[in-house]
């Protein structure tokens, strides 16, 4: 599923094959990943026109064009984004395909459509943009705190919650749950101080690492690397890891390294 480090590793693809980069022709295999935009007004807001600098916002990639309006591309759960040459065949899962005045050309790539591309003038972005939270990825100790204060339920609920931090999905939320030693049913009220500052560093550290890997790593050594395993171990403590739902979303958790709260024990 892509999260922050692949949207990042997109937003670096998109930089570097198309930025400054003149879109000659948009081609829709399939209109069903547009939003509020049919194929006709796609390509003629942005056919002739220069890429700008984008950027990430979150789960988001921002594709603002020189002059025009900007494109805005969500990744779901299957999405990517591919630089090749035009005379490649067609992945099954090309959805739209934009060809560059430099003999390139970008695809956006999808299997199972749950999100797709967007068009959008400064007003539209602005109210797309209003309701997400702080980037987990820049966002400092003082904003981390800000962002988690007065919340209620448990912290991998807020983890997840795009209005409270952008960017993190499932596997992020439990690899820092579980690199943090906090079980994912903590009611958020219930962290102490020390334990925020260990959650933020662990944060940091956590999205270091996958951005410069260009995804969250299956690594032997992160929980990540075992969550799929016929028999999943914990890679610190080797204690079985359990599995069940949390926050809606399967997760995976040490329940050794990971205390449960007592609410949780007693209900179990």
């Amino acid at each position: 599923m892509p999260e922050l480090p692949d949207v990042e590793a997109f937003r670096k693809i998109l930089d570097s094959c198309a930025r400054g980069v003149c879109l000659l022709r948009i081609d829709v295999h399939d209109a069903g990943v547009l939003n509020g935009v049919s194929a006709r007004r796609l390509r003629r807001s942005l056919e002739g026109r220069r890429l700008a600098e984008p950027e990430r916002r979150g789960k988001w990639l921002v594709a603002p064009t020189e002059g025009g309006p900007t494109l805005m591309l969500h990744f779901g759960m299957t999405g990517q984004l591919v630089c090749c040459q035009p005379a490649e065949p067609l992945h099954p899962h090309d959805r739209v395909t934009f060809a560059l005045a430099d003999d390139r050309q970008l695809r956006y790539r999808d299997q199972r459509k749950l999100k797709g591309l967007w068009l959008a003038d400064e007003p539209t972005l602005a109210r797309m943009m209003k309701d997400q939270g702080p980037d987990a990825l820049t966002v400092d100790r003082s904003g981390f705190g800000e962002a988690l204060s007065g919340r209620r339920g448990g912290i991998k609920s807020a983890l997840l919650n795009q209005s409270v931090l952008a960017g993190l999905g499932n596997l992020l939320a439990d690899e820092i749950l579980w690199r943090a030693k906090l079980h994912p049913a903590r009611l958020v009220g219930s962290l102490t101080t020390q334990e925020l500052d260990r959650m933020y560093t662990t944060l940091r550290r956590t999205l270091r690492s996958a951005v410069a890997a260009g995804r969250v790593p299956p690594r032997r050594t992160w929980l990540t690397g075992h969550r799929d395993d016929a028999d999943p171990v914990c890679p610190r403590c080797r204690e079985r890891l359990c599995g069940g739902r949390w926050a809606g979303r399967h997760t995976v958790w040490c329940p050794r390294c990971q205390q449960a709260p007592d609410r949780v024990m007693s209900r179990r």
